[in-house]
């Protein structure tokens, strides 16, 4: 497929201060994803990162299976073959698949002991499996770890508890830097209750393929004290504005400042403002709104049950696609204005406490959002993102967007051109950093642990990008 030249669109004048350290951002020298600990110095580099989604799968796929099903072209350009497991295996078919643009690689599965073992080079490689729930089969009927070389990389799945209780909704997990050592790649499904299910699986080598991005917007955070604000604006809501969150967000360098070259957004037990929590909640609107480009966010997430992080974006114009707002309403946490999730919204990453080892990426639109159990989204383990920092990255297109953690491309949302109900993203965003304490999601895994406080999440930069 062709690859689209993307734009970066700053609607607000940028500064001499916003652009601080871009004086060289005419320069070709490139900062590879594997060393993506780079130093605050080089600021004004631009970054080697990934080609087009579906073009990087193509490049890096060793394989790429329909399990029970025929050849099938993904909508991101990968190319299903067929595979039937071993006689041990039973192959299902159902007609109902929900979530996903790709449904027929959901309608055939292997129900049963699952042991994929194959030749492989010695190197690094990316796992993607792809399960969806065929029956009406209850939470916690059917449970399962995911064992890849021997070791096992994610415990109790359960594929329709992971969507939300919902059968038949698509659920895609991905295993970055898988090491194969001794020449063969084996991946097992063990039961711990019922027997397990799996629809499809990828392996590619973990690779990122070059391209040039022009670095445009940047904030290292090398100062002290309150964030820029020349380019960051706060949020000060009360609790339960949004989502049914327990905290108060504020603007006090208690719960948002920068300190030792590094953004903190600190949550705190507290009595404040008719809330029992605080915390922050920072945003680019008017100073950095972007169509187009990519996006990092170098970050170290919070641990404990009850947290909320996210790094996503919302639109600038949150009225674009509206047609039951009233003039300049307060649109967020509205139940009468539409502007959500009529013009969208833009999940780079979402963390909850209760769920360690998982960071999740979803796109929000009226045609496929979670009132519908049409939500697209995906899924990538991440070990230790409370003690390591991560690059959280997104690469939009007028063609797609896609999520990556460290240059591993883990979801991918295609235009289909069936108009703004499914593809609302031809407009500016702007970038919005949280964290959230409680609310529907964070205390979906039991109530807030409040011995978890103080407890915070770290940028170390965020950087926007245009394809150059």
């Amino acid at each position: 497929m062709s690859i689209k030249t993307t734009t970066l669109v700053m609607l607000s004048v940028l500064s001499s201060a916003s652009l601080s350290g871009c004086q060289n951002q005419g320069q070709t020298s490139v900062a590879q994803y594997k060393d993506y600990s780079m130093s605050k110095s080089h600021k004004g580099r631009m970054v080697s990162s990934l080609d087009n989604f579906d073009n990087v799968f193509h490049d890096n796929i060793v394989w790429a299976f329909n399990i029970g099903g025929e050849s099938y072209t993904a909508t991101n350009g990968v190319l299903f073959s067929p595979y039937n497991p071993d006689f041990t295996t039973l192959v299902g078919h159902t007609d109902t698949v929900l979530g996903s643009q790709d449904k027929a690689l959901y309608q055939t599965f292997a129900e049963g002991d699952f042991n994929f073992e194959r030749t492989l080079e010695n190197g690094t490689y990316d796992v993607t499996l792809l399960f969806a729930e065929p029956y009406d089969t209850p939470v916690g009927e059917r449970v399962f770890d995911v064992i890849i070389n021997n070791e096992t990389v994610l415990k109790n799945v359960d594929v329709r508890g992971m969507r939300d209780g919902k059968a038949f909704s698509a659920l895609d997990k991905t295993f970055s830097k898988i090491e194969v050592n001794n020449g063969s790649l084996s991946i097992k499904l063990q039961a711990t209750k019922g027997v397990p299910i799996v629809s499809g699986l990828i392996v590619r080598k973990h690779h990122a393929n070059a391209q040039q991005w022009q670095l445009v917007w940047q904030d290292e955070f090398d100062y002290e004290g309150s964030p820029d604000s020349s380019k960051w604006n706060f949020d000060q809501w009360p609790a339960r504005k949004v989502n049914d969150e327990d905290q108060v967000y504020t603007n006090r360098q208690k719960n948002v400042r920068v300190e030792n070259g590094t953004l903190i957004i600190e949550a705190h037990k507290e009595q404040y403002d008719n809330g029992e929590y605080t915390s922050g909640r920072i945003h680019t609107l008017d100073k950095a709104d972007m169509l187009y480009g990519r996006i990092d966010v170098k970050a170290k997430l919070p641990a404990g049950r009850g947290t909320w992080a996210a790094i996503w974006m919302l639109p600038s114009d949150p009225y674009k696609y509206s047609s039951t707002c009233k003039p300049n309403e307060d649109w967020q946490g509205s139940t009468t204005c539409d502007a959500w999730p009529n013009s969208g919204e833009i999940d780079i990453m979402e963390h909850v406490g209760f769920d360690m080892h998982n960071v999740h990426a979803t796109v929000h639109n009226k045609a496929y959002y979670w009132i519908n159990w049409e939500q697209r989204k995906g899924a990538v383990q991440a070990t230790n993102a409370d003690k390591e920092f991560h690059i959280y990255s997104v690469e939009w297109s007028p063609e797609h967007i896609t999520m990556l953690m460290d240059g591993t491309p883990y979801f991918s949302y295609k235009n289909e051109h069936q108009g703004w109900q499914a593809w609302p993203f031809d407009h500016p965003y702007h970038l919005i950093i949280n964290l959230a304490i409680g609310g529907m999601w964070g205390r979906a895994g039991g109530p807030i642990d409040n011995t978890i406080f103080p407890v915070k999440m770290e940028i170390d930069y965020v950087r926007m990008y245009s394809n150059s």
